[in-house]
């Protein structure tokens, strides 16, 4: 019998398509193009991170500044796509940059301790990239923002507190300012003025810690004093105080408060807001992400009007139902400050203009039509790195590019710089082609941790998923696969004895009468792995274990995937047991008319990085297994990624005990190019394989476990794999 995947629909079946091409012209959206991990200026063994950055004005070139490298970094943005081009030492620890003419102007904290706070303005000629000068700022400095018309640059010099004094607690002098520097004549020329901040802020009026600061057309500085929860606006030309107020409270319903596996939002806080960043939305409204550090943190990001200070539009739980409904809401944070917006930009692109807002915690960027500034309109989310600290928008080459600052080698996680390009083209066939995010949304249901798959017998249209353990109780989600996105519309919770129960779920099967089979892996200590079998309903009627003598031999890598095929139920173990040959992983067979278990050997891949394991089986008939195969790596050294044909119509499994069969496979895809389609950085868990439809040919879908969003860039992804045809 032979089985093969198509390249495309063409090649197995022309009359059906997952997308009209012939779809009418789409508004415009940013469709992210590349990602350039930024080790690649130095080294992979260097801790490294982009954390703010500025971009010349023709946009071909970023700068970025990498504090634990004490320098900044350049990368060449070309059509969208990033390459790296070399770095500058710094005196310190740049902690932001902009760029005037042919110049970056980097803020570098010298600080000897919190007590003794230093900093310096350091001046780069981007033509040489040699350092022409350097003023001293009189603190530790934060945020830098230029005025538009190049003639002064406000730094927010914080002299931010040390934490581990009185639980951080304020006051802690040295008090904090604004500092102005007056770009007149050459760089060794300028010179900088200071505009006290103290005496104004409602919470410890005595020191406050400028955190963002933003100027606009008028020479009008907006800064955030965020653990005084106050905003002050600043007239440059003459460094006079123009107004202040106090960013407040505000009451948010509809959010998770409790870090507890479950997305549950229906909690209410009242927070005062902390806002970090702060943006000119025109001339009169501001924009703040409600980020919260010393006592807040409203989840939110709001508009005030500079005038008078009232809010005239507050976002509530918006950022939490965006995050919620793309699969990327952190609940691990839930009991903190949720989504955590942090970072803001604004910018015309042509005649629109947008407002992005970064959700550190969510790994997402909202982006919103301002036409409006008092109605913001939500137009998508963008997914990210792990923690995107700074949005640079370009207008010059219609690009967004995000710097996310995690970087944990050890975990996988690279910091990045991620380009994003506006674009008219249909968003779903970019969807379709697993070119566009998100791939997979749903309407309120909260979802992640994708850890396997399934058809549903003779349904051509859904999918059902099953939740790991990053999320309790365990779930099945119905997905809808010709929804572009996909969409889960539909979910069920497991229970056992009447009571919800939680697995570490990592695979499931529908059956053909209605139920389920669940995967779900052990530890290796005290948790068995288990074939549990689920009704309709999500009552759970038996948990069939392994026998003893192969359950001693079991690891913490265990269950990763289940398949029915004839009248066998088949599993796969993830990686090596104590007994099996070195690179060779277990199929188990289990057979429910009968309770007997058989086993058969299967030969992973070899890596040059990491190790390599099976992640899920789907049954092409009843005689082949489609078994995905994949090594622990993400973006740049992710090598193997795979999808194998294994032929157990003439497989002869064994009893426990007995030398186990070594089966042969056949690859039918590499998921790498679907993984890093877009300029995607490649995931490390693709985890869900399903065959969908009828017939001689079906469709083959995929979904990667974004892990909760624990240590992880959190995306939740859908592939569209193409056709898969017998004959």
């Amino acid at each position: 019998m032979a089985v093969r995947l198509c390249a495309g629909a063409l090649a197995c079946a022309a009359t059906f398509s997952l997308v009209s091409p012939a779809a009418a012209a789409a508004p415009e959206w940013f469709q992210r193009v590349g990602t350039m991990p930024v080790y690649l200026n130095s080294s992979p063994d260097e801790h490294t991170a982009a954390e703010i950055a500025a971009a010349t004005p023709d946009g071909s070139t970023v700068v970025y500044t990498d504090s634990p490298a004490g320098r900044i970094g350049f990368a060449s943005l070309r059509g969208g796509r990033l390459s790296p081009d070399g770095v500058l030492d710094m005196p310190g620890e740049p902690t932001s940059v902009d760029i005037v003419g042919g110049h970056a102007l980097v803020a570098v904290n010298t600080s000897a301790s919190y007590t003794e706070p230093s900093g310096l303005l350091v001046v780069v000629d981007l033509r040489t990239r040699a350092e022409v000068a350097r003023h001293e700022l009189g603190g530790q400095p934060d945020s830098i923002d230029i005025a538009p018309d190049g003639r002064r640059a406000a730094i927010a010099v914080e002299n931010e507190r040390d934490e581990d004094v009185a639980d951080g607690a304020l006051p802690q002098a040295p008090a904090g300012f604004l500092a102005v520097v007056d770009l007149v004549g050459a760089p060794r020329a300028w010179t900088v003025r200071r505009v006290g901040l103290t005496g104004i802020a409602e919470v410890a009026p005595s020191d406050p810690e400028p955190e963002y600061v933003s100027v606009n057309a008028r020479n009008q500085a907006a800064v955030t004093l965020q653990e005084n929860n106050h905003i002050v606006i600043v007239d440059l030309p003459t460094g006079r105080i123009v107004r202040h107020f106090s960013a407040g409270s505000v009451t948010v319903a509809g959010v998770d408060t409790e870090d507890d596996g479950v997305i549950d939002p229906l909690g209410t806080i009242t927070a005062a807001r902390e806002p970090d960043a702060i943006a000119w939305l025109d001339e009169r409204y501001l924009g703040t992400a409600d980020e919260g550090d010393y006592v807040g943190g409203s989840r939110t990001w709001t508009v005030f009007d500079s005038r008078d200070g009232a809010v005239v539009h507050s976002s509530g739980n918006e950022l939490q139902r965006i995050a919620v409904n793309q699969g990327q809401y952190p609940d691990g944070r839930s009991d903190n400050k949720g989504v955590e917006p942090e970072g803001l930009a604004v910018a015309a692109f042509g005649r629109d203009r947008y407002a992005f807002v970064g959700m550190e915690r969510a790994n997402l960027v909202a982006v919103y039509d301002i036409a409006d500034p008092r109605r913001p309109r939500f137009v998508q989310a963008l997914p990210t790195g792990v923690g995107p600290e700074g949005l640079l928008p370009i207008p010059a080459t219609r690009t967004l590019v995000v710097s996310a600052e995690e970087d944990s080698a050890e975990d996988g996680v690279r910091s990045s710089l991620s380009a994003y390009r506006l674009t008219r083209s249909p968003m779903s066939v970019a969807v379709a082609q697993n070119r566009a995010a998100p791939s997979i949304v749903s309407d309120g249901i909260g979802f992640g941790a994708l850890s396997g798959l399934s058809a549903v017998p003779g349904n051509h249209r859904d999918v059902v998923a099953v939740t790991d353990s990053a999320y309790s109780p365990t779930r099945v989600l119905t997905v809808d696969t010709l929804a572009v996105p996909a969409k889960v519309r539909a979910e069920l919770t497991v229970t056992r004895d009447g009571a919800p129960v939680g697995y570490d779920a990592e695979g499931i099967a529908a059956r053909a009468g209605g139920g389920y089979w669940i995967a779900a892996e052990g530890d290796g200590k005290k948790r068995p792995n288990l074939l549990v079998e689920v009704a309709a309903d999500g009552a759970v009627v038996r948990e069939v274990a392994l026998p003893a003598a192969v359950a001693a031999t079991a690891t913490g890598s265990g269950f990763e995937g289940v398949a029915v095929a004839g009248e066998h139920v088949w599993l796969a173990v993830q990686r090596e047991w104590k007994a099996d040959r070195p690179g060779e992983a277990t199929l188990a067979r289990y057979t429910p008319a009968t309770g007997e278990w058989a086993f058969a050997a299967y030969p992973l891949d070899t890596a040059a990085t990491g190790w390599v394991g099976l992640s899920e089986l789907t049954a092409a008939d009843d005689r082949t297994l489609l078994v995905l195969e994949r090594d622990n790596q993400r973006g740049d050294t992710a090598a193997v990624k795979k999808v194998y044909r294994v032929d157990i119509g003439r497989l002869a499994p064994v009893r426990a005990g007995e030398p186990k069969p070594v089966v042969g496979k056949r690859l039918v895809r590499d998921l790498l190019p679907a993984l890093t389609a877009g300029g995607a950085a490649a995931h490390d868990k693709p985890e869900g394989l399903a065959l969908v439809g009828t017939g001689p040919v079906r469709r083959l879908v995929g979904a990667v476990d974004n892990d909760g969003l624990d240590d992880a860039p959190g995306e939740s992804v859908f592939l569209r794999l193409g056709w898969f045809a017998r004959f």
